[in-house]
């Protein structure tokens, strides 16, 4: 049974920058496509990015392109998410995800807070 658990979150002001990192275990990590979710309060979860199995291929919200980078390393079975440029909007919990694809994703971390505020 594939595990992940995220770690990185925290505080953070308007601008700033912070980076979320999701490790794997239990399962083949380079098997599976993963990605970012967030859930901020009152709000429906949201696809933040995704990344294929072998990182060569990544997508992005159009709410967060060109300020958040996903990346992974399958040797050492982590996924990355550096948030640059945040901004309140940004606040939410963010989940990590792993699927057989891009569009199915079956396992799921417990999340860690990410709050920009001044």
């Amino acid at each position: 049974q594939l595990q992940l658990a995220e770690s990185g979150g925290g505080l953070v002001q308007p601008g700033g920058s912070l980076g979320l990192s999701c490790v794997a275990s239990g399962g083949l990590f380079r098997g599976y496509a993963m990605a970012w979710y967030r859930q901020a309060p009152g709000k429906d979860r949201e696809l933040v990015a995704t990344i294929s199995t072998g990182g060569g291929s990544s997508h992005y919200a159009d709410s967060v392109k060109g300020r958040f980078t996903i990346s992974r390393d399958n040797g050492g079975f982590t996924l990355y998410l550096q948030m640059n440029n945040l901004k309140p909007e940004d606040t939410a919990i963010y989940y990590c995800a792993a699927g057989p694809n891009l569009r199915q994703f079956l396992w799921w971390g417990r999340g860690t807070q990410v709050t920009v505020s001044s």
